[in-house]
């Protein structure tokens, strides 16, 4: 299986069709810092040593919520005592992992085996929020940086820590479903959702990777095939329970505590708390129509164009992500796949074949009913750990000639130098450019779309990629997508017009920076 994104490899009739859908070598949705759009943003990862303030979670991590607007009073006093270890592993009804425990290497493991070699002082595998509770408050305690992991997808390692406490949700992770409204644990991943949906014919606007966390994508935004129909992953969720720095456990909705519920719904993860659950409004698990086309190089800025204008022209029910490609011979490779939720693809393809003004040199036209679609999307049920480098944009319009010449130029580069990497094209607009009810952070509504800029290589030729792609497109870049972190980027860049809020929300919420990392709000 093909990696051509941190949230989304797809595997489409038979070859790697990429993708920018969800990650797998992404995470759809990711949480993090930023660079600002003017500056050319380092595409290097942190060290394995991870910084000793903490990384903030993943796009699959789950935390995303925030702390009281007043402090626990009734919160541990700090001391500058020991940790109590033993005490604290016996007051959890999940277990705790230190370096001495076996079964410590496996329990830190991310996604990605780049991060393998940071070593948290303790992961802390919640079996429920009291776990959170617990863990929250003696990290504070004991003045410990604290991580909240779900999915475990950031591209920048987020939901780990050198000398600092992991705290793993993948544990709390039932379902239960009633009139239209899903409730899910934090910890739960994308493929579990959709199959357990299934039973009832329904699904949810997400990602694709069948490993990442539905936390991290949710708080980050979501971005997936059901995008433009139906918004993204965060517009869909009705409430959220999560612990906030003092301790303290909300159920946050657009009717209690809306500052705060708004803010988790696009902000990502690690910000403002630990959110443990969620509630969302479900949509009709339909049969979707596929198309996949293929055009020769000679096409690419044709494509490129014509993609532009299906991005902003065509109706809701159709979606299609551009992949421009590095083949090992110093070629390129173009193609679209796209979707229909209508279950008819063939005017959606026909409709993208004449805004590029040239036929597809091959293409493909299918059905696929909800899970069928799942299980292509993700390339299978599960997902291997896969090693990669990745960053994003937010083209705030379409791309002119010089900058679709530049964007082109920057993975032909690649492919000259035998650096396998991928420029994937997301569109939004639809409903995704709408707010919904109660309000999101999420600040890229009116952009055309997302460009992630990945290689499952993971050295200089990567980086060089990455840099070049951010340098061809900064013209068309508003920012970047929170859940495509990359490490050199101002945080500030993620948020847009959303930036003001959100600090508004972490002084409130978090007065005292207990969820601090080079990655979140200061």
């Amino acid at each position: 299986m093909s990696l051509l994104d941190r949230r989304a490899v797809l595997i489409a009739g038979g070859a790697a069709a990429a993708a920018a859908l969800t990650g797998c070598g992404d995470s759809k949705d990711n949480a993090g810092g930023t660079t600002s759009p003017s500056q050319t943003p380092t595409t290097s990862a942190p060290t394995t040593t991870a910084p000793s303030t903490t990384a903030a979670p993943s796009s699959t991590a789950v935390p995303s919520s925030t702390a009281p607007s007043t402090p626990n009073t009734s919160a541990p006093t700090l001391t500058s005592t020991p940790p109590n270890w033993n005490s604290f592993s016996r007051s959890l009804t999940g277990k705790l992992y230190m370096p001495s425990t076996s079964g410590y290497a496996a329990a830190h493991q991310l996604f990605n085996p780049r991060w393998d070699s940071v070593r948290p002082t303790a992961v802390v595998k919640a079996a429920n929020p009291a776990d959170v509770q617990k863990a929250i408050n003696f990290a504070r305690t004991n003045k410990l940086v604290l991580v909240p992991k779900s999915g475990g997808h950031s591209y920048v390692g987020a939901s780990t820590i050198s000398n600092g406490m992991q705290v793993d949700v993948g544990a709390i992770r039932g379902m239960s479903y009633s009139n239209g409204v899903l409730t899910v644990g934090a910890g739960a991943r994308l493929y579990d959702v959709h199959a357990f949906l299934d039973r009832y014919g329904r699904s949810l606007p997400t990602g694709t990777c069948p490993t990442v966390g539905v936390a991290g994508l949710t708080l980050g935004g979501g971005m997936g095939i059901h995008t433009r129909t139906y918004g993204l992953t965060c517009d869909r969720v009705v409430s959220m329970g999560v612990i906030t720095a003092d301790g303290k456990s909300h159920n946050v909705s657009a009717t209690v505590e809306p500052d705060l519920f708004a803010a988790l719904r696009g902000s990502g993860g690690g910000n403002l708390g630990v959110v443990t659950s969620f509630r969302f409004a479900t949509i009709p698990a339909t049969k979707l129509g596929f198309f996949r086309l293929t055009w020769p190089e000679s096409q690419a800025a044709a494509v490129v164009r014509g993609w532009q204008k299906f991005a902003q022209t065509a109706p809701t029910t159709s979606w299609g992500n551009l992949h421009i490609d590095a083949n090992s011979n110093g070629t390129l490779s173009i193609h679209v796949l796209g979707v229909s939720t209508t279950g008819n693809a063939n005017a959606a393809a026909a409709q993208l074949e004449s805004f590029v003004g040239a036929k597809a040199s091959a293409r493909s036209i299918t059905v696929k009913s909800h899970m069928e679609a799942v299980k292509y999307l993700g390339g299978g049920t599960t997902s291997p750990r896969q090693g990669f480098l990745a960053g994003s944009d937010v083209l705030k319009g379409a791309m002119d000639a010089a900058t679709i010449t530049a964007l082109i130029g920057a993975v032909k580069a690649a492919a000259r130098a035998k650096t396998p990497a991928s420029a994937i094209l997301d569109p939004l607009g639809g409903q995704a450019a709408k707010q919904p009810a109660g309000g999101a952070s999420w600040p890229w509504r009116s952009a055309l779309g997302v460009v992630q800029w990945y290689s499952s290589a993971q050295g200089t030729n990567a980086k060089t990629f990455i840099a070049n792609g951010h340098r061809a497109v900064r013209a068309a870049s508003a920012g970047a997508y929170v859940n495509y972190l990359e490490a050199g980027r101002v945080t500030s860049s993620y948020y847009g017009g959303s930036s003001a809020k959100l600090q508004a929300a972490k002084k409130k919420y978090d007065p005292t920076n207990f969820f601090h990392a080079p990655y979140t709000l200061a």
